[in-house]
């Protein structure tokens, strides 16, 4: 038989400030570099930086006033192209922002909400046409795919949750 022993007086360790994290970039894998670049180029986003070097090539792109961005190219990841999924752009307006998309030629879906709740995609139907029903903000969506189908999501977002914004 084992005994454990608790200490009756155990000390606080001090708590450490974290330290800054910001989420800047996210690989996607594309079969075909220059047809990316095209899709990306035609949603308005800014192209940063194409870089080639030998076997590698490296193309980053960054949402409208987004802080984080996407790199796609040769050499960037051993995902299988479209494996990216769930990819979601926060807007203000669902509308608006299907409408630039359709504008650009994007095929967009109609605007959704799940019936579970954001983002459980489980149950038989887990897409609900329409609009969340609440008005709820961050319960209303539309998606679309890249070329390749990596799969964005469009989540409007009109007022941000308490404890959102670092201090």
């Amino acid at each position: 038989m084992s005994s454990v022993q608790v200490s009756e007086k155990t000390e606080a360790a001090p708590q450490a400030k974290p330290v800054d994290m910001r989420l800047e970039v996210v690989t996607i894998p594309v079969s075909d570099v220059d047809r990316a670049k095209a899709f990306y180029e035609k949603l308005g986003w800014r192209l940063d930086i194409d870089i080639a070097n030998g076997d590698f090539r490296g193309v980053h792109f960054t949402p409208q006033h987004s802080q984080a961005s996407i790199i796609f190219g040769r050499g960037s990841t051993a995902g299988a192209p479209g494996s990216a999924q769930g990819l979601v752009l926060a807007v203000d307006d669902i509308d608006a922002a299907r409408a630039d998309l359709l504008s650009r030629g994007v095929a967009v879906s109609e605007v959704f909400h799940y019936a579970g709740g954001p983002f459980n995609d489980t149950g038989e139907k887990p897409r609900v046409k329409g609009r969340d029903p609440e008005g709820r903000s961050y319960f209303t969506f539309a998606s679309f795919e890249d070329p390749d189908g990596n799969g964005w999501l469009l989540q409007e977002i009109t007022s941000r949750l308490p404890g959102r914004v670092w201090e």
